[in-house]
C-alpha cells in the first residue's frame, strides 16, 4: 500500500522550508520582491509541488522524474539563497540555516530517489 504524501518526511520538509522562504520574501521592498523574492518563492515551492506531483503519478519512473525535477529546484533555491544573503535580504546567520537545511533536504531526497523503483512482485495471501 502506498504512503500518504503527508507520511513522507521529505514533502513536510519542502513544505516548511517554502513557509520560511515566503515569511522572508513578504517582508522584502518591492524591487527586491518583484526580481530575487519571485524566484526564490517559486523555486522553494517548486521542490514540494514536484515531489507531490511525482508522488500522485503512481509510477515509479515518473515518480523518480519529479523527484529529479524538485532536486533541481532544490538547487536552484540554494542560488537564490546565496543571492539573497549577498544582496544583505536575509540575516547572514538565518541563511546559513536554511542553507544546512536544503543540504540536509538534499541528501534525503536523494536517499528517497534510491528507494524508488518498480513493484515488487510479492502477492499477499
Amino acid at each position: 500500500m502506498s504512503k500518504s504524501l503527508n507520511d513522507l518526511e521529505i514533502y513536510r520538509e519542502a513544505m516548511r522550508l517554502g513557509e520560511i522562504v515566503w515569511d522572508w520574501v513578504t517582508q522584502w521592498d518591492f524591487l527586491a520582491k518583484d526580481t530575487v523574492g519571485k524566484q526564490f518563492v517559486r523555486a522553494t515551492d517548486s521542490i514540494a509541488a514536484n515531489i507531490s506531483e511525482g508522488h500522485g503519478r503512481y509510477h515509479y519512473k515518473e515518480n523518480q522524474k519529479f523527484c529529479y525535477y524538485a532536486r533541481g529546484s532544490l538547487a536552484e533555491t540554494q542560488t537564490w539563497l546565496e543571492k539573497a544573503a549577498r544582496r544583505e535580504l536575509v540575516d547572514a546567520e538565518l541563511a546559513r540555516q536554511l542553507y544546512r537545511d536544503l543540504e540536509s533536504l538534499r541528501k534525503r531526497l536523494n536517499a528517497y530517489i534510491k528507494t524508488i523503483g518498480p513493484p515488487s512482485d510479492t502477492h499477499d495471501s
